[in-house]
């Protein structure tokens, strides 16, 4: 279980660089020229990988719903839209803000999906995890640091 705490902590970490990395592009060439190269790149990555573990047989299992292919789609827009808001929000504000979505969107699924109700501990975490964005803009902002005070 350790290992897969670690190398979803590394994937975090390679996220946060790959955000930066796409954001600083987005910011020369625009957010979607950025999510083309970025998909372009990693086209160029998995290939070779999938040739080379021999597991590449561009095939479409008909079992699959046409739903499952679609996720490139919501790639591609991940990437556009971090690209965009990344150098405008940040790095801190824009990776709290992604996570808070992809946390409320988590509870959302796993209570369409599995019957999982929100239960009060999720939903605080993902109130903490928005309250933590609040904090960092409340710092750079003296008007709302004066009132806390």
């Amino acid at each position: 279980m350790i290992a897969y705490i670690l190398l979803a902590f590394f994937n975090g970490t390679v996220i946060g660089t790959s955000r930066a990395i796409n954001g600083r592009l987005g910011a020369e060439i625009g957010s979607v020229k950025a999510s083309l190269w970025n998909h372009l790149i990693g086209f160029l990555f998995l290939t070779p990988a999938l040739l080379l573990l021999g597991g590449w047989k561009f095939e479409v299992i008909p079992e699959a719903p046409a739903s499952a292919y679609i996720g490139g789609f919501f790639g591609a827009l991940f990437v556009a839209v971090n690209s965009y808001v990344f150098p405008r929000l940040g790095a801190m504000n824009a990776s709290l803000l992604v996570i808070s979505g992809q946390m409320i969107s988590a509870v959302l699924l796993d209570y369409r999906n599995q019957g999982v109700a929100p239960t009060v501990t999720r939903c605080l975490g993902v109130v903490i995890v928005l309250f933590g964005v609040y904090l960092t803009r409340a710092a750079k902002n003296p008007r709302v640091k004066d009132k806390s005070q």
